[in-house]
């Protein structure tokens, strides 16, 4: 028995220092969202230029996935985090010391990058780490990104309020970059080293499920970057305050939170996802529908059901991806594939709601756009059939 447990303590630990990790990979963009008035008020920005502050992060997160998992090969999983940490931290720091549009773009890319060399190896990370419990380590994973978000989203106004300047409101998040940094630090000597096989870039890109897994996580994570940018603008829009609206986006990711933790959880019973997932989708549509048609009335009602099928789907299309494979180092290779190709697919929906925004002076036809991409991937869902995985990929089981 005291063995067993001194097995399982580094493991939480573990654990505990992956959720705070994930605190760190969305601040940067979830607290633009909310001030974006303020920092027009100070910077020019057109709403195609502010959408760069969502979409460029992300495209950078999309092709520095493709370069994650070989950087972790070379300096290890332990120092990779640490200096992705570090960066996310410098660049949100910077933020203190912004003087035009360009320095704010080049602070999020900068940012993108050390988020991407973190979501590329954790997968593989948490297959190889915690095999037999993989749906629900992933979930508390997922959950704390959006914590993140969900804290960065509510407080950022608050900040600002406090300081005086919305810089503070983007800067102080770099206080959850040194938390983790320093037990990061503290607990990697408890762990086993892991070594990390070369993942075949080539073999997915010629693999017809990689792209269909990929095309699905990217149009489900559109409307993800899309609401985390434009929905608090959205309100301000509507006559709600900076704060209402932050505390507005702050709900939404909450609820994320809880679909994120709950949703893995339940899908952990059984290996085909499709039910749930269909389920996820329909509650996407149904809040997008509110949002477009009644947004002042049931005000909380729409963000509610945003984020308890956004929440839910994020992590779930990375699972279905997981489950694809049974080796860690290849199920980490694929889902660096699918994040890469993904997140370069959703970091296009920022700007083109940005643009209708510009052009027709509403995001209510982003909103229709996005609840049609819903419906296209609710015909993708049946696709992802278990009894099926192994013929796509015969020669990696």
């Amino acid at each position: 028995m005291e063995n067993l447990r001194a097995t399982a303590r580094p493991a939480v630990w573990l654990m505990f220092a992956i959720i705070l990790v994930g605190l760190n990979l969305r601040p940067s963009m979830a607290a633009v969202g909310p001030l974006l008035s303020a920092i027009r008020g100070d910077i020019p920005l057109s709403f195609s230029v502010a959408s760069l502050l969502t979409m460029l992060p992300v495209m950078a997160m999309g092709l520095a996935m493709f370069f994650g998992i070989g950087i972790s090969q070379r300096l290890g999983e332990q120092r990779t985090v640490l200096l992705s940490l570090l960066i996310i931290g410098l660049a949100t720091l910077s933020r203190l010391f912004i003087e035009s549009a360009a320095e704010l773009i080049a602070s999020a890319v900068l940012a993108g990058i050390g988020i991407a060399l973190i979501q590329a190896l954790m997968p593989a990370l948490i297959k190889s780490r915690f095999a037999d419990n993989v749906a629900l380590c992933m979930g508390l994973y997922v959950t704390s990104i959006m914590g993140g978000a969900a804290l960065a989203a509510s407080l950022a106004p608050l900040v600002m309020v406090q300081t005086g300047s919305w810089r503070s409101g983007l800067a102080f998040w770099a206080i959850l970059a040194l938390l983790a940094i320093v037990f990061w630090w503290f607990q990697r000597r408890q762990q086993p080293s892991t070594e990390m096989a070369a993942a075949r870039k080539d073999w997915f890109l010629g693999n017809s499920r990689a792209w269909l897994l990929a095309i699905f996580f990217g149009l489900g994570t559109a409307s993800y970057t899309c609401v985390l940018a434009w929905l608090a603008p959205y309100y301000v829009e509507k006559g709600w305050s900076e704060q209402n609206a932050g505390l507005l986006l702050g709900f939404l990711t909450a609820m994320e939170v809880i679909s994120g933790l709950v949703v893995p959880a339940i899908a952990n019973r059984s290996r085909d996802r499709r039910v749930i997932l269909m389920a996820l989708l329909t509650l996407i549509i149904a809040g997008f529908c509110g949002l477009i048609l009644s947004p002042q009335q049931l005000s909380l009602l729409w963000p509610c059901l945003l984020g308890l099928g956004i929440g839910g789907l994020f992590p779930m299309s990375l699972i279905v991806s997981l489950d694809h494979l049974d080796n860690p180092q290849r199920a980490g290779g694929l889902t660096a594939f699918v994040q890469g190709i993904g997140y370069l697919i959703a970091g296009l929906s920022p700007l083109m709601a940005g643009v209708i925004r510009d052009r027709l002076g509403s995001f209510e036809w982003a909103w229709w756009s996005l609840t049609a991409v819903m419906g296209v991937m609710l015909l993708m869902v049946w696709r992802f059939d278990p009894r099926h995985y192994a013929r796509h990929f015969p020669s990696s089981r």
